[in-house]
């Protein structure tokens, strides 16, 4: 058996490992559970929001708020019951109620009736110094309402930290059910948080390696449908698709370039598996790498100028790094005897990588500037890294008793995250870029 159809069987192994128990109607949720914080958390207050007499929002806005600042690990509100007060409007504010309490912010707001559905208005405060750091108000349909409460979210993150907020980003994953002729594999998108899970393509046949356009509005993946691999683009809005690679062989690990315009992937459909980036506009195909090692799973640098793939050709899976237009390459990647399926970190400083640590694969992530690694995860079999749009965290993929889950870390280390179905395998994730 030759090394690039054994490659291809493991592949498909692996896609098929994706298994689980019957698919419901709609999609399930992501159920998130929030396993670890940071120390230096920040107390911040997130009153509930007042309302317009006789109003009952389908949603309570500032509980989204104060859980999506919980999930940073930046963050840890403080539970509604022990709040003495709860100020809705600027006057009724007395900062130094809540610097008795310990919070460094307070956060108060209103959601109120509109011609076009609600208005929403918040105030953020800094307790200590007694001032009001912003304050704004935004129209929102009903069901705009969580998208709202997200977007306010990261308004008051970008605010105390300087740093863009990620609750308004979305989240890629695969899902699978059942196995042989029952075997169901979809492919979703969720918001951050893991509500509104919308299905994006469901198939009998493994689903793999999901990938987002820099403009969030397609994602490529690999689909097994036809019984072998073949990489598709699909537009999320419309549902369009269209097959980019269906070669003999391996056709695998889908990345677009940074400006949209390429997208390398992994073919074996010249020998032995290698990096290929195929023009969108032009059609026009090249062939970057040419080894007899297996070079696979390509991810770009935020510069699109460099290229970093997973190759043997050294005795062991190692990660390296070549120009996006292709030539000599040079590892990256030094300690250990396994390091793959690597990907950059929004500011280029960093990589996020699957290590292996005496037999169990966890996360990783290297900087590149140090040359020094540190691990994000403690499981056996953690895999498929992906960094948040803004850098402060990893997604990736684990096992959590006999199931397939996903799991996010702060790369600062200390605030930790685990989402999982009710029911099925959730497998590689795929943190969306920024909204456009």
């Amino acid at each position: 058996m030759s090394r690039t159809t054994r490659l291809l069987r493991i592949l498909l192994a692996a896609a098929l490992s994706l298994c689980g128990v019957a698919l419901a109607s709609a999609a399930p949720r992501l159920n998130i559970q929030i396993t670890g914080g940071v120390e230096a958390a920040q107390p911040i207050a997130v009153v509930p929001f007042g309302v317009s007499e006789g109003l009952i929002p389908p949603i309570d806005v500032a509980a989204i708020i104060s859980a999506d600042l919980a999930r940073t690990g930046k963050f840890k509100p403080m539970p509604t019951r022990d709040m003495l007060d709860m100020p809705t409007t600027h006057a009724d504010v007395d900062l130094r109620d809540w610097s008795l309490l310990g919070m460094n912010n307070l956060v108060i707001g209103r959601v109120e009736t509109d011609a076009t559905g609600f208005r929403v208005s918040f105030s953020l405060y800094d307790v200590f110094r007694g001032t009001e750091l912003a304050s704004t108000s935004m129209l929102s349909t009903k069901n705009g309402l969580r998208a709202t409460a997200h977007h306010i979210a990261d308004m008051i993150y970008e605010k105390l930290t300087g740093q863009k907020g990620v609750a308004a980003t979305r989240i890629a994953y695969i899902t699978s059910t059942g196995s042989g002729d029952s075997l169901k594999v979809t492919l979703r998108v969720s918001d951050a948080d893991g509500y509104n899970p919308q299905t994006i393509v469901s198939s009998g046949e493994p689903i793999m390696s999901p990938a987002w356009s820099p403009d969030g509005r397609r994602i490529a993946y690999v689909s097994f449908e036809n019984r072998r691999p073949a990489i598709y683009v699909q537009e999320l809005d419309s549902g369009r698709r269209e097959l980019l690679a269906s070669y003999p062989g391996i056709n695998g690990s889908p990345a677009f370039s940074p400006d949209g315009t390429r997208l390398a992937m992994t073919l074996s459909k010249d020998g032995n598996p290698d990096i290929y980036t195929l023009n969108l506009l032009s059609r026009e195909l090249i062939r970057l790498t040419d080894h007899y090692a297996i070079d696979t799973e390509p991810s770009w640098s935020p510069d699109g100028r460099s290229i970093i793939f997973t190759s043997d050709r050294g005795g062991s899976p190692q990660i390296y790094r070549m120009s996006a237009s292709g030539g000599a390459a040079e590892r990256v990647s030094i300690d250990g005897d396994y390091n793959g399926r690597a990907s950059y970190s929004p500011d280029g400083r960093s990589i996020a990588m699957v290590t292996r640590i005496n037999g169990a694969f966890r996360i990783a992530v290297l900087d590149t500037g140090r040359g020094t690694t540190r691990l994000l995860s403690s499981g056996d079999l953690d895999e498929s890294p992906s960094f948040a749009p803004n850098g402060s965290m990893v997604i990736y993929a684990t096992i959590h008793g006999d199931r397939g889950v996903l799991a996010a870390a702060s790369v600062e280390g200390g605030g930790s995250q685990r989402l999982s179905q009710d029911s099925g395998q959730v497998r590689e994730p795929a943190w969306s870029p920024f909204m456009r």
